[in-house]
């Protein structure tokens, strides 16, 4: 190994460090074969417990999508995203942290002011774990900006695709990480900008 590469080496295993003081990404270990009886063996009232939490993260969910998100209540996006929040986006891109993501959430809003995710279809939870599927929709109605700077102008075409949110939670009722899912392929395609 290189000099470059153990300078490399020891400036990403530094940076790993330091974000895993933070909001680490999730390595599934809780699901794991080995837990599996005690997943199984869990008495009624851990299930109860589990159940109230599951219910409760699912609601917060509803609230952002129908109420925040929807209606674009920006300063209210904290009550369930955590402030070191990792968000997955379809396109293999990730945010780290609430003010990333509310960027990122932001710049849809300006090129459709009327988006809106108003129907869940499927909502189920386990243990620290939530999934949601629903409808994202909206007009293309304002220039597009994107990411190289190229501006399309608005095309009036409508937009309405199926989404899917999987999050993980935590002890304080936010979500910690997000996999958002939904077909770029397919909105491109409904807004005008692919035949």
């Amino acid at each position: 190994m290189n000099r470059f590469s153990i300078a490399g080496l020891l400036i990403f295993t530094s940076m790993q460090l330091t974000y895993a003081a933070e909001n680490k990404p999730d390595d599934f270990s809780s699901m794991t074969p080995e837990t599996k009886e005690e997943r199984i063996n869990k008495t009624l009232e851990q299930f109860k417990k589990e159940r109230i939490e599951v219910e409760k993260n699912l609601d917060n969910f509803d609230d952002l999508d129908f109420n925040v998100y929807s209606h674009q209540k920006w300063d209210e996006m904290h009550r369930s995203h955590a402030k070191d929040i990792i968000v997955h986006y379809p396109d293999g891109t990730t945010t780290k942290g609430l003010e990333e993501h509310l960027a990122r959430s932001k710049k849809i809003f300006s090129f459709a002011p009327d988006t809106e995710n108003p129907i869940h279809h499927v909502r189920i939870g386990q243990g620290k774990y939530t999934a949601v599927t629903g409808v994202w929709r909206g007009t293309f109605t304002k220039p597009m900006t994107l990411g190289d700077g190229t501006v399309v102008q608005p095309t009036g075409k409508r937009f309405e695709i199926e989404m899917a949110t999987v999050a993980r939670w935590n002890d304080e009722g936010t979500m910690d990480e997000e996999w958002l899912f939904y077909d770029d392929y397919t909105f491109m395609k409904q807004i005008g900008l692919l035949k």
